[in-house]
């Protein structure tokens, strides 16, 4: 067991960035990564549960909602394993907390406060190159001029980040990197330059966890275990089937070729029952 939690189980990451007392963290956190862009002075925590709008409708879980004091909302996600429509569940959670903003009545003009979406991603993303943080916004087309500034998808490829603790050029990257290393790490660093690594460090000690605390923190640690041995059995049978079929692929070339099927065994690992059957 390390020192700090694993931010990347449920209970870790809200407990770094879904409590009252972690706003300070989740504050500095957000204006590091929109630096140059915006400053949010405040925010407040919204339920993370959102109530079905209509009979048929699904409820909606977010790991961390809020809204600042501007009115934007912000939708933070840690998502570990694949998604096959991530993107599309992205899409759905950002539309839903804008929908979820009218007003009944004739008096409501269709005014809508900016939603941002963002997702922590502990796996690459199909849909994205191999770069560590991927802006989407909604952009005209042909110019590439922004169309509108209502929806902001932020996605954070947290494999595709690289750097250690020394070539770290800002917060936000030292952010990233603590967040990527903090279940291994002895001491936090920066913390003595830096008063928001030294309050990350204490919320996020498990030995300052309460009893109650640790035993939930424990559980949510074996589920995200077992899901890594999930992801890995699985990247390891892909890897296995693609050679299989690669080998069956040279087996039958090689059977074209009118090598005989003693030869094809010898070349590609196949028997001599599975090159008949080719």
């Amino acid at each position: 067991m390390g020192r700090f939690i694993n931010p990347f189980t449920d209970i870790g990451f809200k407990r770094i960035f879904g409590q009252e007392v972690s706003k300070p963290l989740l504050l500095d956190f957000l204006n590091n990564l929109l630096k140059g862009e915006k400053v949010i002075t405040n925010l407040t925590f919204l339920d993370k549960e959102q109530p079905a709008a209509y009979k048929d409708d699904r409820s909606l879980i977010y790991d961390v909602f809020c809204e600042t004091d501007e009115g934007e909302r912000i939708i933070v996600e840690m998502q570990n394993r694949e998604h096959p429509h991530f993107a599309d569940r992205c899409i759905y959670y950002a539309s839903q907390a804008i929908s979820r903003q009218g007003e009944k009545g004739a008096s409501w003009g269709y005014r809508i406060n900016a939603v941002y979406m963002i997702a922590f991603i502990n796996f690459f993303m199909d849909e994205l190159d191999e770069r560590f943080r991927t802006d989407v916004e909604l952009v005209e087309r042909q110019s590439g001029k922004v169309f509108s500034d209502k929806e902001r998808f932020i996605f954070l490829q947290l494999p595709c980040f690289k750097k250690e603790a020394e070539d770290c050029d800002n917060d936000f990257e030292r952010w990233i990197y603590v967040l990527k290393n903090m279940e291994t790490l002895d001491r936090m660093p920066w913390a003595a330059k830096n008063s928001v690594f030294r309050r990350l460090a204490e919320i996020g000690e498990v030995s300052n966890m309460t009893k109650d605390e640790r035993e939930k923190y424990d559980s949510a640690l074996r589920h995200y275990r077992d899901t890594l041995v999930v992801m890995q059995g699985a990247a390891d049978k892909g890897r296995a089937e693609g050679r299989a079929e690669a080998n069956r692929s040279v087996a039958r070339n090689l059977k074209a070729m009118g090598m005989s099927p003693a030869e094809i065994a010898k070349a590609t690992g196949l028997s001599l029952k599975e090159i008949a059957k080719l």
